[in-house]
């Protein structure tokens, strides 16, 4: 846990060298002994500009940060940036790794921990807590303040009314993955998994259906068309049956009695002893619970807010915002299923890490969903800028998107639109120095590979529930727009201005923020 100093910890005093003008947050110690009893170590991030400015001495930053120990207790490391505040047209000063929004803070204090930032949490009262916990890889928790702007609540991951909210939220994500409760019952000869969404939906699921293989001798994964070359990459997974279930599929053919008879009866054949359905918040388990009944079933885990009745034998809540890998993950915590030692909760594919060097930034500028694609004019900038920036830039898309991936491309970059199956995309995204992409499987296939993500991120859905997940990131668009929290499929919105206003240069900077080094200026990438 990685706390903010000023502003979080304590009220912010300007650059503040006297221990006794040092005033703790209320409640503020008994929110850290709690993170202590739970068995969490603690930090401190800070940027101290103070110090270059000659407002105060190091001696006096010294005496101050024990003060602030003696009034909360002990942190486990102190991470401090020295160094002057950046010049008007920057966000960091020249040179500097580790002034927030940098990641070196974060980065450091992990090391510091014997840790790793993706297993970190940065608790901060402004958004460079926040942009800096994402560069790094690490969760985020907003705790506003007054003078946290309304952007900079609306684009952060998590918010908190204060410390102790903020606590509450660390600790029920802890709970809800922490324990599986399997109690001393036989380990399954075979369970079914059930995820029948779309590609980046069942690779979220990784890390839960990686749990299940862990406690069964066999998993068999029921999915749909659209998640299918998802499935045949996910570790854990024997046996793949796909079918598209109407009350799932975005575009579904009428309920048939026929094809449920089918779809039961080709259950039944897999021989599954129980099973654990995986959905979206907004999506019913209940219809495949009563099928899986059908087909002879006899332990079935969900999670579902309506009454299951006698359809689930284990029925879990979750409350909303969570990450979907841990909401997934939580599911089969409660079916009994945990991930075993060393296996930590991220996503994972088959297919391996891309290669120690980097050479070159992917752009996806496509989504199954139209109103998370960023508009393709804009994108076309985004490539233009990026090239101009010393970058070679590929730019990727599906069979349907070779028109709009040559329009992106143009001179500036590869076009690899409809060139690529599954296998290869995330091959490539594994040799990338960064993803641009949208809210859509990309983004998720390069958080299981490790590539870091520039997230030009539509406001439709929750990004802390579907942003990229322990990875390096960073968040850009308008996450106040008025399709806020829509989950509108098409941009209710004239315009599109959650994403038609990202400036091209920001793309380039939040590149650089993620550690992408450029090369001279080209005038061409092909």
């Amino acid at each position: 846990m990685l706390f903010d100093r000023d502003g979080t910890l304590v009220h912010d005093v300007p650059y503040n060298g006297d221990p006794d003008r040092v005033r703790p947050f209320d409640g503020a110690r008994e929110a850290l002994d709690r993170l202590r009893a739970a068995g969490l170590r603690l930090g401190v991030v800070t940027n101290q500009s103070g110090l270059a400015r000659g407002h105060f001495t190091a001696a006096d930053l010294a005496r101050v940060n024990a003060r602030i120990e003696e009034l909360l207790g002990p942190f486990d490391t102190w991470q401090v940036c020295p160094h002057d505040e950046p010049a008007a047209d920057a966000e960091v000063p020249a040179g500097c790794r580790c002034r927030k929004p940098a990641p070196g803070l974060v980065i450091d204090a992990a090391r510091a921990l014997g840790t790793v930032p993706g297993r970190c949490v940065v608790v901060g009262d402004i958004g460079r807590d926040m942009t800096a916990a994402g560069a790094a890889g690490a969760a985020g928790v907003l705790v506003p303040t007054p003078v946290t702007r309304p952007e900079e609540i609306a684009a952060a991951p998590s918010v908190a009314g204060d410390l102790r909210g903020a606590v509450d939220l660390i600790l029920r994500r802890q709970r809800l993955v922490g324990g599986a409760r399997a109690g001393g019952r036989t380990r399954p000869r075979r369970v079914l998994v059930a995820r029948p969404d779309s590609a980046g939906d069942v690779l979220v699921t990784g890390p839960a259906i990686r749990a299940v293989a862990a406690g069964a001798d066999r998993v068999v994964m029921l999915c749909g068309p659209r998640g299918r070359a998802a499935a045949e990459l996910l570790p854990g997974v024997d046996e793949i049956v796909e079918w598209s279930l109407p009350w799932i599929d975005p575009d579904p053919a009428a309920v048939d009695r026929e094809q449920v008879g089918r779809l039961t009866d080709r259950l039944a054949a897999t021989g599954v002893q129980e099973a654990v359905l995986f959905t979206s918040f907004h999506q019913s388990a209940l219809p495949l619970a009563l099928v899986l009944r059908m087909a002879g079933v006899r332990r079935i885990a969900a999670i579902s807010d309506d009454y299951p009745g006698s359809l689930l034998d284990v029925r879990h809540r979750v409350p909303l915002g969570i990450p979907e890998p841990e909401r997934a993950l939580s599911l089969a915590a409660a079916a009994g299923f945990a991930l075993p030692d060393g296996d930590e909760p991220v996503l994972r594919l088959r297919i391996g890490p891309g290669p120690a060097a980097r050479p070159y930034v992917v752009v996806h500028p496509g989504s199954s969903v139209p109103a998370r694609a960023c508009p393709p004019a804009r994108c076309e900038q985004i490539v233009r800028a990026l090239a101009g920036a010393g970058h070679r830039v590929l730019v990727t898309g599906g069979p349907g998107e070779r028109e709009l991936c040559a329009r992106v491309a143009g001179t500036a970059g590869i076009d690899l639109g409809g060139r690529t199956a599954l296998p290869d995309l995330v091959r490539i995204i594994a040799g990338a120095g960064a993803l641009v992409v949208g809210n859509t499987g990309p983004a998720h296939i390069a958080a299981a590979v490790g590539t870091p993500v520039v997230s030009l991120f539509a406001p439709t859905v929750s990004f802390g529930q579907w942003g990229p997940y322990r990875v390096p990131w960073v968040r850009l668009g308008d996450a106040a727009a008025p399709c806020r929290h829509t989950r509108a499929t098409t941009c209710p919105v004239t315009g599109h201005p959650c994403l038609s206003k990202v400036e091209p240069d920001s793309v380039v900077d939040a590149v650089r923020l993620i550690g992408v080094p450029a090369g001279a200026p080209v005038a061409g990438a092909g």
